[in-house]
């Protein structure tokens, strides 16, 4: 399976018995919206919560880190994941937060079968596409998660790399937060980025339709940000949820040597000791 899936190819599949299909929306803090809410009202026929926002590790003080294996695999096996399923992950944010859960599948072991759904539910529901309201109450699944940190970087690595220079850290929070400009959403955090680091804000990676850019259009945009493909990548925002975007846009493009610190700035910009940035790059 693709990263990328159309919603022609969605609609063709529903009710399929190895579809899973989770909606993995999540907002900034301080967005007046309830993704649970939202979904509950109207979501993708078949399709189950993912609960991204509070799929995290409860003893880490940085919000949004990885969970365990026990809860991760809890959780998915409550969704209906099997270990043959065919994941497809949509979200209706304007964070573009199913990167993230397309993300995890992969480094939980589980998405071999995953992908996302281009344009999301946004799209969906411009084409007129079918939703159904309530709760989902899917039959358990028997899906086992391990997470393999090969592809999740830690502050420390990212230390080592300010030291070492040895990968590209691409930023992808909004131009204002990333040079300072704005203030951060979350209460008591510094502004800036970390030294090195290029911007590339994550709305720039969608079309009009809320689709993924392609091809030379999206390599564009890695180019004018002074990208080396021939160089390991390791992405960074502002808590792990939109750089899974730019890890997912590089993968499309077929660069596999790309991580993703999951920290982010919500780890660095909240710890005095480490070095930060302002301005452009």
């Amino acid at each position: 399976m693709t990263i990328f899936v159309s919603t022609d190819w969605l609609a063709g599949e529903l009710g399929k018995s190895d579809l899973v299909i989770l909606d993995a929306s999540l907002f900034l803090p301080g967005t007046p919206r309830d993704p649970r809410a939202e979904f509950a009202a109207a979501h993708i026929p078949g399709a189950a919560y993912m609960d991204l926002p509070g799929l995290s590790d409860p003893d880490d003080p940085t919000p949004g880190q990885l969970p365990p294996d026990a809860m991760m695999t809890q959780h998915m096996q409550a969704l209906g994941v099997n270990a043959d399923s065919r994941i497809i992950i949509y979200d209706n944010s304007p964070v573009h937060s199913a990167a993230r859960g397309w993300w995890m599948m992969r480094v939980y072991g589980l998405g071999v079968s995953a992908a996302i759904l281009d344009g999301g539910l946004p799209k969906w529901l411009a084409e007129g596409r079918p939703t159904e309201s309530g709760a989902a109450t899917p039959a358990p699944g028997n899906a086992v998660a391990r997470l393999d940190r090969a592809t999740v970087r830690s502050k420390a690595d990212i230390l080592a790399n300010l030291a070492s220079n040895d990968a590209q850290l691409l930023d992808a929070r909004g131009a204002g937060r990333f040079t300072g400009a704005e203030a951060e959403p979350r209460p008591g955090m510094a502004s800036g980025h970390i030294p090195g680091s290029r911007n590339i804000p994550s709305s720039a990676f969608f079309a009009a339709d809320n689709s993924m850019k392609q091809d030379d259009e999206l390599r564009r945009l890695f180019i004018d940000a002074g990208t080396d493909f021939d160089r390991p990548v390791i992405t960074t925002c502002g808590s792990g949820v939109t750089a899974a975007i730019i890890l997912a846009a590089l993968e499309s493009l077929g660069k596999k040597d790309v991580a993703l610190y999951d920290g982010s700035w919500s780890e660095w910009g909240f710890d005095p000791a480490t070095p930060k940035a302002t301005g452009a790059a």
